[in-house]
């Protein structure tokens, strides 16, 4: 057979490959230099490295290990949000899946996802996704069930693997703290100041420097007791999940009666906001409602410059922002992209 490559034609071959290496180190090398600013607390705002003024408007993803079973844990899940007008994810970290997966491994698969978030420019909530009395350790369903010493140790964990990370800039420390009304036994606002407390300084004594995001009671709605007893611990913001139902309407007033007087002093998120119509799958207490709702919630936060993070980016868990794997929305999910877009 005849050889048709020449003495001249090697030196060229070799160069066309040594230019491919060169090309996809320095693409591989960009995207290891993408770093969003590292943000931080002043006054009632969240502000950047040069003091600009962040108001956020996201997207909750379901459980990265439910999505990764699925197969659906991928760049173009986080393009697709990014799309829709995020500028912030949020990922809420189960309890079961974590030990589930195990540390490590679970580990791996955000590292995953806060570099798919950094390299389309939106910042990292990590959410310990329970649902309960940390106090007494009584939970509203299995996948909850934690204790204080595994949400201490996962905190560490966290603190210790993201300290240099400034695409993780928020740690909600615990998703909805609830007695429900007794049946998870009793904790008071003391109480849970103090578990609260205790976490903040396991994560900045791990070297954590994002945010402390701190959750009220009432299933992470009613903030009143912050009026008269707000956290000890400087450069932390407060996280409320005013779902249609928590309050009938006119909300407004209630709102700010009952969590919206928190932004004159600190920053808030509202994490979890969202509605479901009365006809549409998933549809449950508290979120059953319609578009007065979105316009509502979203127009009081443009008002007083809250950010807030939509439940929830899955086809299957409720509220749906979408119907299926082609990212058909639903009512909510209508509606939120329409206004995050324009945002």
């Amino acid at each position: 057979m005849m050889n048709h490559f020449t003495t001249k034609t090697v030196p060229i071959l070799f160069l066309l490959i040594f230019n491919f290496a060169l090309s996809q180190h320095s693409i591989e090398s960009k995207t290891e230099e993408i770093e969003l600013s590292r943000l931080s607390v002043r006054g009632n705002s969240f502000v950047n490295e040069i003091g600009d003024t962040l108001v956020f408007q996201g997207l909750n993803t379901s459980d990265p290990d439910n999505l990764a079973d699925q197969q659906h844990w991928n760049k173009a899940y986080f393009e697709e949000m990014k799309r829709w007008g995020a500028n912030i994810v949020r990922f809420p970290v189960h309890p079961r899946a974590w030990r589930k997966r195990g540390p490590e491994a679970y580990l791996k698969l955000l590292d995953q996802g806060v570099q798919w978030a950094g390299e389309l420019g939106m910042y990292v909530i990590i959410d310990w996704h329970s649902i309960g009395n940390l106090r007494s350790e009584l939970y509203q369903s299995p996948g909850y069930e934690t204790t204080k010493k595994e949400t201490f140790e996962f905190w560490r964990s966290i603190a210790q693997h993201y300290q240099d990370n400034t695409t993780v800039a928020f740690y909600e420390l615990y998703n909805e703290p609830t007695t429900h009304g007794g049946k998870h036994g009793i904790c008071t606002w003391e109480q849970w100041k103090e578990i609260v407390e205790e976490i903040i300084v396991i994560i900045r004594g791990n070297g954590g420097q994002g945010i402390p995001l701190v959750a009220g009671f009432n299933w992470a709605y009613d903030l009143t007791p912050v009026r008269d007893n707000p956290i000890d611990a400087e450069g932390i913001a407060y996280v409320s999940h005013p779902y249609p139902q928590k309050r009938a309407k006119p909300w407004s007033e209630k709102w700010t009666a009952d969590w919206g007087f928190i932004k004159d002093k600190y920053p808030l998120i509202l994490t979890e906001i969202g509605f479901a119509g009365k006809e549409e799958k998933g549809a449950h207490i508290p979120v059953i409602s319609d578009e007065s709702y979105g316009e509502a919630i979203t127009e009081y936060c443009a008002e007083r410059g809250i950010s807030y993070v939509v439940w929830v980016f899955d086809p299957k868990w409720a509220p749906s922002l979408f119907s299926d794997w082609e990212y058909t929305p639903t009512r909510q999910g209508t509606y939120f992209k329409t206004i995050m877009s324009k945002e």
